[in-house]
């Protein structure tokens, strides 16, 4: 699904890691981990093709019209933008081509799943942290991506609202879908997530969520 060859990325002329050889398959779910700034939301950025690479080549086996489909952090939004969170979520399913009575069925039971059921009409700007990272999962999960690239999805989420993500996560994982995680709650990781992707400046590591952070050696070449 993901094939990195000796890629680079970061500020120009300001690679933050060596050169990256990875390979993920389809239907893995990976968390992203690292201290902040070392690169995990840019990685996701270059996978999603909104970032150049500096150098280096990376393959996605999905169409980057609809076979990818990516979270990204709050701030990046814009909160007076004029939709109400059912037209937020209702995005999730502009490519669709089912019957329009399946698509407000689907969309109900979005809204249902992530506990957004009454605030449909809610401006964008009226709604809290976690109601927006809700709404913005939910239109993540319309979609019909078989890749997700899910930067911080925890952030701005209550104990119940968690509770909701990890279940989401597990869900979309036995749907086959493949997902790669920016997350730095490592408990969860290790509850949730089978494998992590450590970056460092000394090179990232691939390894089980089982294994302690630390334990295996930096490497170029993961595959």
């Amino acid at each position: 699904m993901i094939r990195c060859q000796a890629l680079q990325w970061g500020p120009p002329r300001q690679p933050l890691t060596p050169p990256l050889n990875l390979q993920l398959a389809s239907g893995s779910l990976t968390a992203i981990i690292g201290a902040n700034g070392c690169g995990k939301s840019s990685l996701l950025k270059v996978i999603a093709g909104l970032q150049p690479a500096l150098q280096g080549r990376i393959e996605v086996a999905a169409n980057r019209l609809g076979g990818l489909a990516y979270l990204q952090q709050q701030q990046a939004l814009d909160r007076q933008f004029p939709v109400d969170l059912q037209q937020l979520v209702g995005a999730g399913l502009w490519r669709s081509q089912l019957p329009r009575r399946t698509r407000q069925l689907r969309l109900a039971q979005a809204l249902a799943d992530w506990q957004l059921s009454g605030l449909e009409r809610r401006p964008l700007q009226a709604l809290s942290g976690g109601e927006l990272q809700r709404a913005l999962l939910a239109r993540l999960g319309l979609t019909d991506a078989r890749l997700l690239l899910l930067d911080e999805p925890a952030a701005a989420l209550d104990e119940a609202g968690q509770r909701l993500l990890w279940q989401q996560i597990g869900r979309w994982q036995e749907q086959g879908r493949t997902q790669l995680v920016v997350c730095h709650d490592l408990a969860h990781v290790r509850e949730h997530i089978p494998s992590t992707l450590h970056i460092t400046a000394a090179g990232c590591v691939l390894a089980t969520s089982a294994q302690p952070i630390g334990a295996a050696q930096p490497m170029a070449d993961v595959a």
